[in-house]
């Protein structure tokens, strides 16, 4: 039996939670066998499992996916979370920064780029989709792409310069390809 899920996101992307017409919410509930509660005046969510269930990991797929929508993605990425092999990772900015809003600012800057060029670099190199939003930056991929896009994250928290996170990343990007590679050659 699997359990109702509560969560709360900022009641200004509760509208995109919901969508047009309540066509997101339905899209939601019906790829993930659940209904969703959602106080929007609260920015509450309650996620309750359908009782015939077919994936007990549904309910927590869901939290993940409203989570994701409630950290600045939009419905269509958020729903790549329902593949098994696909991921969620926030980042607290304020565990690097401490509550400044002027160093938040500035790492917030730092982790985008001018004109997004950083987070698309990254975005490039991994493939994962990035959203930074309020105090946070949320990643979303397959789990060894995520890993990487999240070390360039922290690199860039910690002060690495920008030149370096790339070198970082460039590196990483030929030792994926190498390992595919040879696990390509393997199978044959």
């Amino acid at each position: 039996m699997t359990t109702t899920e509560y969560l709360k996101i900022p009641r200004e992307r509760v509208g995109v939670l919901i969508g047009k017409k309540g066509e997101v919410k339905q899209h939601i509930e019906k790829l993930t066998q659940t209904t969703l509660d959602i106080d929007s005046e609260a920015g509450t969510v309650t996620i309750i499992p359908q009782e015939d269930l077919e994936d007990p990991l549904l309910p927590w797929k869901t939290r993940s996916i409203v989570k994701a929508i409630g950290r600045g993605f939009n419905p269509e990425i958020a729903l790549r979370l329902l593949k098994d092999d696909v991921a969620l990772d926030i980042i607290k900015l304020t565990e690097y920064v401490g509550k400044s809003k002027k160093a938040l600012a500035r790492q917030k800057g730092r982790i985008i780029g001018r004109d997004g060029i950083t987070r698309q670099i990254i975005h490039e190199m991994t493939g994962v989709d990035m959203s930074v939003y309020g105090k946070t930056v949320s990643i979303i991929g397959d789990l060894e792409n995520l890993l990487i896009a999240k070390e360039a994250v922290e690199m860039i928290l910690n002060g690495s310069r920008h030149k370096s996170v790339y070198g970082f990343l460039e590196k990483k990007k030929q030792d994926m390809k190498l390992k595919h590679f040879h696990e390509t050659i393997n199978l044959k």
